[in-house]
């Protein structure tokens, strides 16, 4: 990839020009430069001899990323800022990211069973927030899922410099924290939050809570969540506080549900390849009292391929048809294709270091570069679009109107198709 110096120097001052010294606003844009032009392996010697003449480059670029104190958030709110202005976005997707580690002392570093290999590995795991279009999902804020192990051990804790206010949190709880107002990605017009939670506990409070926060989302919810289906058209008295019969919500399946539901045929939609689609409304029970529950919509996709269980999705964007809802569902494909690039192109997993500051410094440091060799290397055409589409767009709802954006075009071997050859996402 060739980096054009003078739009990188552009974009590493637009990025660090709040750091207080000029030394971290220096090292940060070494950094980033070793980050996007190093060969092989990103380590801190080789960002060092890429991007930086000075014999003590790599003593000073450790310094900057492991114990510089240094905030990460104001550089991950001015990446989202740019990263807005550079795409058409459609949602904001919350998933999670396996970091394979050597060695037991890297900070929230523990095993974990992986069911898409059936192997345990050891592993970090980082949780990211990734704005996503039609062309690629860009990640701009993260935070570390830190085990009990970690929380509760003292000398760990101060070895690695966790902060007090650090919790083993389930990731339910970092969906709700990267999804806030207070996250990098908050936006004037807050994005539909895409989030897989099928197998995580804590999907009713997530529904919940981005209710409450007025956000529209589309989430995989696991079929024990439990459901009461209901008719839209009629008015729902049923508080909070019901503790009637309820359905689990793969009860969707079953003949004789006693409420309304909705069967349709949909073309395959990104890597879903969704043929047939039952969809209901439905309440999902709350903690709290007397308030009226919320009206949701529960669909479950069934896929073309034998063998395979449907995916349920709940929404709270009642109106919005279902191919719509179904390619917001598609985006989040996106984020392990992302992953994978950035492993493979700007040192994801090249960390050295063992600090909870210093993972989020190289973590917002990659993310940055990720995003420039995605968007800021290769200059567009006026006008043009780094992906084609040839189905019907996405209608979303903008204050005085609808915002048209086009769909996703793929490969005959699942990859998403790019103009200008910038970059091929994998789907799962």
């Amino acid at each position: 990839m060739t980096v054009t110096q003078a739009s990188l120097t552009a974009f590493a001052r637009r990025l660090f020009e709040h750091l207080p010294r000029a030394d971290q606003r220096r090292w940060a844009h070494v950094y980033l430069e070793g980050l996007l032009t190093a060969p092989g392996k990103k380590s801190v010697r080789r960002i060092a001899a890429a991007a930086s003449e000075s014999p003590t480059a790599p003593q000073s670029l450790q310094k900057f990323v492991n114990t510089s104190p240094w905030d990460w958030m104001p550089v991950r709110e001015k990446l989202a800022r740019w990263v807005e202005q550079q795409l058409p976005l459609r949602a904001m997707v919350i998933d999670q990211a396996i970091l394979r580690k050597r060695g037991q002392h890297s900070c929230g570093v523990h095993r974990r069973y992986l069911a898409s290999t059936g192997r345990s590995v050891t592993c970090q795991v980082g949780v990211g927030a990734f704005l996503a279009s039609d062309d690629a999902a860009l990640p701009v804020d993260w935070s570390l899922l830190l085990p009990r192990a970690w929380i509760g051990d003292p000398l760990r804790r101060a070895r690695a410099r966790i902060p007090d206010e650090a919790r083993a949190w389930p990731f339910a709880t970092h969906v709700l924290e990267l999804a806030g107002p207070g996250s990098a990605g908050a936006r004037s017009r807050p994005l539909p939050v895409v989030a897989d939670l099928d197998s995580s506990s804590g999907a009713s409070v997530v529904i919940g809570r981005l209710a409450l926060m007025e956000r529209d989302f589309v989430i995989a919810v696991p079929g024990n969540l439990k459901i009461l289906g209901c008719c839209p058209r009629t008015p729902c008295h049923v508080s909070a506080s019901f503790h009637g019969p309820l359905l689990p919500a793969y009860g969707l399946h079953e003949r004789d549900r006693g409420f309304p539901v909705r069967t349709e045929d949909v073309a395959g939609i990104g890597h879903l390849g969704a043929e047939t689609v039952t969809s209901c409304f439905v309440h999902v029970p709350e903690q709290g009292s007397g308030a009226p529950l919320r009206t949701y919509r529960l669909l479950a996709v069934r896929s073309g391929a034998k063998g395979r269980s449907a995916q349920l999705w709940l929404t709270n964007m009642l109106d919005t048809p279902t191919e719509d809802v179904l390619i917001l569902a598609g985006l989040l494909s996106r984020t392990a294709g992302a992953v994978r690039d950035m492993e493979e192109h700007v040192g994801l997993l090249d960390f050295e270091g063992r600090s909870y500051p210093g993972w989020h410094h190289h973590m917002t440091l990659v993310s940055a570069a990720y995003a420039y060799r995605l968007l800021g290397s290769a200059p567009r055409r006026e006008g043009s679009r780094l992906l084609q589409c040839e189905r019907m767009p996405l209608r979303t709802r903008q204050p005085g109107g609808d915002r048209t954006l086009g769909p996703l075009r793929y490969d005959e071997r699942g990859h998403v198709v790019f103009e200008e050859d910038v970059l091929v996402h994998r789907t799962r």
